[in-house]
Order: C-alpha cells, then structure tokens, then sequence
C-alpha cells in the first residue's frame, strides 16, 4: 500500500464540509484503515466500482441522518441519481436488521458487485455503519470505487466522547458545533456541557437562561441530534446549594426542564470542585449532620435520587443521571464513598478521572478497584489533553492517547476527554479517546494518532508529515507533578542522541543527517498553514507554529554554523552563531496570546530537548 494511499484511508473528514482527498488508485488486496478501529473487517471482494446512479432501499427503520449523511457522501463520490425506486443496478440498502451485531450502536457492512448492505442494530449503527462507509471510498480511473469488505462491528464502552470542563477562556458555539461534528464523525456519542464559564450551570445555576442564552443551547442540541450524539447538560449546584431545601430542588429540575424542552435527554449533576466541610445553610446541619465526609455523601445522594426519581424517571426519553462525586480521583474508601455505595440509585452513573486529576495511566486493577468502591461501573472523566493547569502553561498538548490499558471496557461504561481550551487542536488525542473507547483491545497509538494527524491534514501526505514534525515538539504530557507523563520531543530526542553518538565518534556525516530533520522543523509550519490543514487547528496554534519556524531555523543556522567550524571556517561559523542567537531570541520571545487561565506565556516548542540541544552544539561550536 502506498504511501499517498495509506495517508488517505487513515484521513477522517470533517463531516460538516466532507471534503474528500482522493487516493492514487484503488487496491483490490489490502484492508482499508478505518476508524475507530472495528471489531472485524475482512477482505471479501475486489473494489467495487461506484456508478454515477444508485437504487437507495430504505423502509421505516431507516435512520434519518444515517440516511442523510448516506445521500451526500454519494454525491460528492460522484453518483448523480439515486432512486429509491425498485429496479435493477447497484443498491444500497439501509436499515434496522436482526443481521445486525446483538450490542447497542452495533451495525454491519457488505460491499458486493451489485451493492452495498448497511444493517444497524438500531439508528446510531446504521449511522457509524455510514460512517465507516465515507471511509471505504477509494479512486478508480476517473471516477470512484468501494472498498470490497465486510464489516461486522460494535463498541466496547456504551459512553464515548468529550466534556467541555475546563477552567479558563471558554469555546465559542462554533467551537462547540465543529466537536459535536467531530464527536459524530469518530463514532463518539456523548458531549458534556459542563463549560466552567457558563455562569447558568454554576454560579448563577438558580437563574433561568435569557432567552438569547436558550437558542445558543439549542442550535448545540440540534446539532448534537443530527451526529448521533447526546448532548448532556451539567448542572453544578453545589456550590450554592442548601439540599434540604425544597425550593432549590425545584430549581434543579427548572433548569432541567428548560433545556429538556430544547431536546436535551441525558443530564448530570456534578459535585467537583466544591467543599463538604461547610453547609451552604443551617437546614443542612438539621438535615444530614455536621459537614463532613459522610453527611456530604448523604445530602449529594439525597438530592441525586430524588432527580432521578421525580425527574429523570418521568420524562420521556431521559437517559441515566450522570454524576462527579467530590471525591473523584483516588482509590480509597471514605466514609463519603460508603454513602454513594450503600444509598445512591444504582442506575446513577458516577465519573472518576484516575487516581490523580491528571493520571499518568488508567489500569484494569485501578479500575475494578474503583468500580468496587462505587459499587458499580465508573465513567471515566479524562483530564487530558486538557491545558488549563500551570504545568501545561505555554503548552499544546499533542500527544497521543496513551498509558490506558487495554480490557478497560470491563470496568468502564465509558470514557470521556476534557480537551484543551483550543478545541481543533484537540481533537488529536480526542480521535485516540475515540478509537479506544470503541475498541480497546484494538487500540494501537502508534496507529491512531498518524491517522488523526492524517485527518487534520484532510489526507494530504505532505502536510500529514509537517503535522508529525510539530506535533512531535509539542509532545510533553505532564501531570500536577514535576514528571510527565509523557515525554517532550521524543522524535527529535532520538535523533539528537543519534547525531551525537556518531559526532563524538567522529563521524560527520551525522551533521548532514540532523540538518535534514532541522529542515523539516522550520519549514513545518509553512506547510501546515498552506491550505490542507484545517483552518480552525491553524489559528489556534499560530503561536506555537511560530515560533517553531524561528526553533527550526535556529537549528539549521547552528547547525551549519558547527559544519564551518568543523572545516575551520571561523569567520562563518562566528557569524552563523551570532545569527542562530538571534533566531534563539526571537522564538523565546513568541507569546500564547491568552487562549488559557494561565494568561500569555512563552509558546513553548520542543523545550528541554531542542533549546538543550542549540545550546549544546554552541558549546561546540565555539568552544
């Protein structure tokens, strides 16, 4: 498989525009890549060629935008008539069938020479079955053909997606509507609205939205319907609230009721972030006892059995309450966790992010431990690549989706990511968040995260390969604490260590060898913002981009400024050195704007492997 082609399979669209990147030429042998990666894919024809009209066979088990997306990937891969019509030609069918994998979201594909086969075990399988499909086509002469597989495939975890629950400047609505869009497209089904910024879910939770606020929501709501995703609403009242009150429990399920009535079905109530060693009134202390641990998992549960019971139980259509207890990052058990255990409604889901707020790995043995705590599957709340702390201050976190365990799907009912406040550049470790949640004992970041760079890059190789080198130097995954969790700059790292090896053993040609990746460096960004690349991931990292260009350049000058030093040329080599100082200065000197709570800092590029590396070759140089 070549290249350009594997780039293109691995490339996932955005389905607001569903631009297409065609591939070189159609394969009748190899797999295609898809993703999230499926239970089982086989090979079981040659490439089907797609005619320019199609019978579309639908009935009333049909899902609306299955169908929907289904109908405009066939335009735009060149059918120009579709009938619905009985007759004789290439069909696709779509639809409910018991052919269908038995698990929720399940759907199975066939591709044959007279057609194409998409069963879903209910709506949202036909729509992943569709939307494995987008990435099924491949180009053929002139025109377009299918990928001759079978596909039977469904997802290891019910929950799968992202929450937007973040400290710090907030996503703007069309930030929220491209991840809803992503979400769908990645087979992901849940966005959590827990936005930090939203004074209506937290500091002013009582209040109803104006009416300016309501049809905000509603447009996200609208278009999480129309991508398969649910979109749940968070309520934080804890901050405020008197449980015992019963004016303040009416006023939760107010506020529930105001955004049930735009179409939201699934809703929680999180407790993160708020203290249990006061009261917010007397009444409490009456009620549930002095502040503490287990007086505060008494009134939490209160208040959370009797939404389930009085709201969630008699709405139509409302999915299971959902969950942030205050103790939400360890293993232990507490007087507090003995209340959620023994009292809470057993169909209340409860989210867990690890055992740090920032956990360096999630393992199966942590997991059942915690499970065993709550007395029940946890939901996996994942504080990354959120940057919103000090220890990511000036950072992109680029990194792939890693350290998480494979069987994790037995202990978990699902996983979502709390993403950056630059929500494309997210979307890099969010697709392995995806692609792990679906199918974890399939998972392979080494894999993944090309083909989420792919995507980004709309499939085209040289902008995927840019992508690499940029997103290498923004690797570094740290934690609250001093050590990451992973490495800055692994790539670059590995290359530096191999250009000293030989260098110290006097071989010089390892200059030549670096120089060449040094290249790459500086000329990343220019690639990256020469127009493949999705325009919303190139204005967030503008800085970072920046100031990779001026490292990149650095390194090139120092670099050459070593090779006349090597050749006596001292004259050059001082100048070359006074010019890469200069460089150093210069990309020291670009700023993050203030995309982050931790305001305008350094845009941070390679540090502690590139910057140690110029400041190492100058000690060469001159010394």
């Amino acid at each position: 498989m070549t290249l350009r082609r594997r780039a293109w399979l691995a490339a996932v669209v955005a389905t607001s525009a569903l631009a297409v990147v065609p591939p070189a030429d159609a394969s009748t042998g190899s797999i295609p890549v898809v993703s999230p990666t499926p239970q089982q894919i086989n090979r079981d024809a040659d490439d089907v060629s797609l005619p320019s009209s199609v019978v579309l066979v639908t009935d009333g088990t049909t899902d609306g935008p299955a169908k929907d997306l289904l109908v405009s990937l066939l335009k735009q891969h060149g059918v120009r008539k579709i009938s619905a019509a009985p007759q004789r030609g290439f069909v696709i069918r779509l639809a409910t069938s018991g052919d269908a994998p038995t698990p929720a979201e399940g759907y199975s594909l066939a591709v044959r020479r007279d057609g194409v086969t998409i069963n879903g075990r209910d709506g949202a399988g036909q729509y992943y079955g569709v939307q494995t499909l987008r990435q099924l086509f491949v180009r053929s002469g002139h025109g377009w053909a299918v990928s001759g597989v079978a596909v039977r495939d469904w997802p290891n975890m019910a929950l799968r997606g992202s929450i937007e629950g973040f400290y710090g400047p907030p996503w703007t609505n069309d930030d929220r509507v491209r991840q809803i869009k992503f979400l769908g497209e990645t087979k992901a089904n849940t966005y959590i609205y827990s936005a930090k910024d939203d004074a209506y879910l937290r500091a002013q939770w009582r209040d109803p939205y104006p009416q300016q606020e309501l049809d905000a929501l509603g447009q996200l709501v609208r278009t999480a319907n129309a991508n398969h995703v649910d979109f749940t609403y968070a309520l934080s009242p804890g901050v405020s609230i008197c449980f015992s009150s019963p004016q303040d429990v009416a006023a939760v399920k107010a506020k529930f009721q105001a955004v049930y009535d735009l179409g939201v079905r699934s809703f929680s109530l999180p407790f993160d972030d708020i203290s249990y060693t006061k009261w917010n009134c007397a009444g409490d202390q009456m009620a549930f006892g002095a502040p503490g641990q287990a007086a505060a998992g008494k009134a939490q549960v209160s208040l959370l059995n009797e939404i389930t019971k009085d709201f969630v139980k008699t709405h139509d259509g409302v999915r299971p309450l959902q969950t942030v207890p205050t103790e939400y990052s360890d293993l232990k058990d507490s007087p507090y966790k003995t209340q959620l255990r023994e009292n809470l409604d057993p169909s209340v889901v409860v989210q867990w992010t690890g055992t740090a707020v920032v956990p360096p790995s999630v393992t199966n043995d942590e997991a059942q431990q915690v499970s065993t705590v709550y007395g029940r599957k946890v939901f996996l709340w994942d504080n990354y690549p959120v940057n919103d702390y000090e220890q990511s201050a000036g950072r992109l976190l680029l990194a792939p989706y890693a350290h998480r365990e494979a069987g994790l799907s037995k202990y978990l009912n699902g996983i979502v990511s709390n993403p950056m406040n630059q929500e494309a550049a997210s979307e890099v470790a969010e697709f392995g968040v995806a692609d792990f949640s679906w199918n974890d004992a399939g998972y392979s970041p080494d894999r993944s995260w090309p083909q989420a760079l792919a995507r980004l890059a709309g499939g085209d190789p040289r902008a995927t390969a840019a992508l690499k080198v940029f997103a290498d130097l923004e690797h570094l995954a740290p934690v609250f604490g001093p050590t990451p969790w992973q490495p800055q700059a692994p790539v670059l790292a590995a290359r530096v260590a191999d250009f000293w090896q030989h260098w110290n053993a006097g071989d010089h040609r390892a200059l030549d060898k670096l120089r060449s990746y040094a290249e790459q460096i500086r000329n990343a960004p220019a690639v990256i913002r020469g127009g493949q690349v999705q325009s919303a991931f190139v204005s967030e990292a503008g800085p970072w981009l920046d100031a990779t260009a001026l490292w990149g350049d650095a390194m090139v000058t120092r670099l050459d400024a070593l090779a006349a030093a090597t050749r006596r040329d001292h004259a050059t080599a001082q100048r070359l050195t006074a010019a890469a100082d200069a460089l150093v200065k210069q990309a020291e000197a670009v700023k993050t704007g203030n995309s982050n709570r931790w305001g305008v800092r350094q845009a941070l590029v390679g540090d502690g492997v590139l910057d140690a590396f110029l400041v190492q070759v100058r000690a060469e140089t001159v010394g």
